[in-house]
């Protein structure tokens, strides 16, 4: 998809390919979609042709372009919001690490220390996605640390709440990585106390993250009616916070493995209208923010997981395409990996073992992995390797190198 046409332009036109549309489809499924009077069709088609072309549609059509492809205006047509945590700190505080310590071991703490350590709890959430688990783990905990102390300082009402919702986001995050590396008791634990923070703090969306890790930690585990329980538990509590969101992402994906193609429809609509109608996040990289290219991630995995091949290729494109920097430095290469087993399975079920394997073999070489996700998704690639490839050597090859690497994650073995 490197034809010199804008990135939005190719997915349009494959995203059309993949539904075996053709552009007058196209504009009668537009013209569902639109609640007001459109142009005659002759004027559509043409319309739609300069797009595919790469000529930007307006901002009227945009979000619905968007909806005839089940996606969300900002994930077609994005507009990225990159900071520099770092110099922000700076920028904001005027204090380096150091200073922001040395100012916590004081026995007041002012309005400056707490900007520092909300954009520092900001910077840690966004390097998430790609820093090393073990170093994030230990710094994470840290921060932790030193932001519970503060419990014991002259606080005003204001600062107390404040102080809560930080560490709230804190072990959120840490338990995000203790789960990614496999420790699945200490992660519930921290996962509880952030919960508990939350309630303590009356931070909704706090509390629909707790309620969102819960699910993540269900579905890696089979537990899909867990998944859904807990969906429906954080939405009640965050319904209108950006969480509800991946809320809705989580429920589909434990539908889409039931088996109930109705209930992914239902929840990918809930998630998509709820996202349209959100403003644009300010940092698109901390992982507690839905951005528009996580729907797309979410929708992969239930059309990889429904038999819709076409469109969990078009998308797992996407989400390549997305997560990879112009030099080929992967930003998201957790959602990077999962894309290439999306890729190896609807290789594999078009009698494609090579590019199979190859993606498969991918999906499992990056350093920042989140072990039960990525060994709950190459299950599915497994699962194809046995239906259709058990007598081939490279498969054995692979189902090998799966088996050796779920051993080091206890409670994860590929099935």
């Amino acid at each position: 998809m490197s034809d010199g046409r804008p990135a939005w332009a190719q997915r349009i036109a494959a995203e059309r390919a993949a539904r075996d549309w053709s552009q007058r489809d196209a504009v009668k499924a537009l013209r569902a979609h639109a609640q007001e009077e459109l142009p005659a069709d002759e004027s559509l088609i043409r319309q739609w042709k300069r797009w595919e072309s790469g000529q930007i549609p307006n901002e009227f059509y945009r979000p619905l372009i968007a909806a005839v492809f089940g996606t969300v205006t900002h994930a077609l047509f994005p507009a990225p919001a990159r900071r520099d945590g770092g110099r922000e700190i700076l920028a904001v505080s005027g204090m380096e690490t150091l200073e922001i310590v040395s100012r916590l071991n004081r026995s007041d703490v002012d309005a400056a220390t707490l900007d520092a350590l909300r954009i520092t709890t900001d910077r840690l959430c966004s390097e998430y996605p790609y820093m090393p688990s073990a170093q994030l783990l230990i710094e994470g905990r840290q921060w932790l640390r030193r932001v519970v102390e503060l419990h014991s300082k002259s606080l005003t009402l204001s600062q107390h709440r404040e102080v809560l919702a930080l560490s709230g986001w804190l072990a959120l995050l840490v338990g995000c990585v203790e789960y990614d590396m496999g420790d699945r008791h200490a992660a519930e634990s921290t996962r509880r106390a952030a919960l508990s923070l939350a309630t303590e703090s009356e931070h909704a969306e706090v509390a629909g993250w707790a309620h969102e890790m819960r699910a993540w930690f269900a579905l890696t585990t089979g537990d899909y009616r867990g998944v859904i329980a807990a969906a429906q538990a954080g939405t009640e509590v965050a319904a209108h916070q950006g969480v509800a969101v991946q809320l809705a992402g989580q429920e589909a994906k434990a539908w889409a493995r039931l088996g109930d193609r109705r209930g992914v429809e239902v929840a990918l609509d809930r998630g998509r209208n709820l996202l349209e109608a959100m403003p644009h996040p300010e940092n698109l990289d901390n992982h507690f923010v839905v951005d528009p290219a996580k729907f797309d991630f979410y929708a992969m995995d239930c059309y990889r997981l429904v038999g819709e091949d076409k469109l969990a290729r078009t998308l797992a494109e996407e989400v390549l395409r997305a997560g990879t920097d112009f030099d080929g430095t992967e930003r998201s290469p957790m959602r990077n990996a999962e894309a290439r087993v999306t890729l190896g399975v609807t290789a594999a079920r078009e009698g494609d073992l090579e590019q199979a394997l190859i993606m498969g073999e991918r999906a499992l070489e990056g350093e920042r992995r989140s072990m039960p996700s990525l060994i709950m998704t190459s299950r599915e690639l497994a699962a194809e390797m046995r239906r259709s490839y058990a007598t081939e050597p490279a498969a054995q090859d692979y189902l090998a190198h799966l088996r050796d690497l779920g051993q080091s994650v206890p409670g994860f073995l590929p099935q």
